[in-house]
């Protein structure tokens, strides 16, 4: 099984915002050296909790620093634009780290309305996405009016990154769909997956692939991991009162922090989708994962304030899946 790492450079309260982009380059070099096949990282517009807001940006410093793991992003945002730009920007990086950079493209518009504003984009549809992904490939592989530069710089792959329409977009375009959050738990992602591979059209010679990504977290008791993996689920949960996603707070703080009966309910809902246990837990959970969608590819996404013991998941998470 193949298993890479999504990397959102998650900030962490008493501790300088620009710290989480060195964090996420050590993660990078780590996880190198565990085996993990790709390292992507995210794009997030002023958003406290989270310091990239440029993935091509972050993986040239983190591609600096590598020497063999594939590089990407999960994933760029579409929408925030134009498709010329983003396929130079990639086309570059693939100059610069050969035969090792992907290209994950997401749909999701700003968290906020004012960023939605800044950003200068309001609403998206399902059909502007798919032409948007179209105009990328074109440039990257040379079939559109413009070719981006440098062109002799190989293959980058392009995922799309879905949920609902999505699916059907990567189908129809012949292209890798990579599966995330509460639509893995949805009744219609069998057929859903069913459809994506029944009409998946080959685009040089491509084949229909399915990557999920999880929030696993591993530690030594199920208790543990669940702490692990509180200061993600709480700060999910805070948002959705406060209107900010806020960043990694330690475990302590988080107890120590009245919650309201609908924000307990939130993060117990919260730590129920995460995949957080011993190694035992983490591997049962997954295989039932791949059982049912047929996953050549699990892509970790998994977060924590302390900072060792997420370095200590990765390793067990690589010893479970990648051996």
């Amino acid at each position: 099984m193949r298993l890479s790492l999504l990397d959102r450079s998650r900030t962490r309260y008493g501790q300088p915002e620009a710290a989480a982009l060195e964090h996420s380059v050590q993660r990078a070099i780590d996880v190198e050296q565990l085996g993990y096949e790709r390292f992507w990282v995210a794009e997030h517009h002023a958003v406290p909790g989270i310091a990239s807001g440029a993935p091509a940006v972050l993986l040239a410093a983190v591609g600096a620093r590598t020497e063999r793991i594939r590089l990407g992003s999960g994933g760029v945002m579409l929408p925030n634009h134009r498709p010329l730009v983003v396929a130079e920007q990639f086309r570059m990086l693939a100059a610069l780290y050969p035969g090792r950079i992907d290209l994950g493209l997401g749909r999701s518009l700003g968290f906020t309305e004012p960023v939605r504003h800044a950003l200068g984009r309001l609403e998206t549809s399902p059909e502007d996405f798919a032409r948007e992904i179209a105009e990328v490939r074109g440039h990257l592989e040379g079939s559109a009016p413009l070719t981006a530069r440098p062109a002799d710089a190989g293959e980058v792959p392009v995922f799309v990154l879905a949920t609902g329409s999505g699916v059907d977009t990567a189908a129809a375009l012949g292209l890798p769909v990579v599966l995330g959050g509460p639509f893995l738990d949805s009744p219609e992602l069998p057929e859903r997956l069913a459809a994506y591979r029944r009409s998946f059209r080959p685009h040089r010679g491509s084949a229909p692939q399915v990557i999920v990504s999880v929030d696993a977290l591993i530690a030594d008791t199920d208790a543990e991991a669940r702490e692990l993996a509180l200061p993600e689920v709480w700060a999910m949960a805070r948002s959705r009162t406060t209107g900010l996603f806020e960043a990694l707070e330690p475990v302590a703080r988080i107890r120590a922090t009245h919650r309201s009966e609908k924000e307990a309910s939130r993060v117990e809902r919260g730590l129920a989708a995460t995949v957080a246990g011993t190694s035992a837990t983490v591997r049962a959970r997954i295989e039932e994962l791949i059982e049912r969608t047929g996953a050549q590819e699990v892509l970790a996404t998994g977060a924590t304030y302390d900072r060792k013991a997420l370095s200590a998941s990765d390793r067990e998470l690589a010893q479970l899946l990648v051996g």
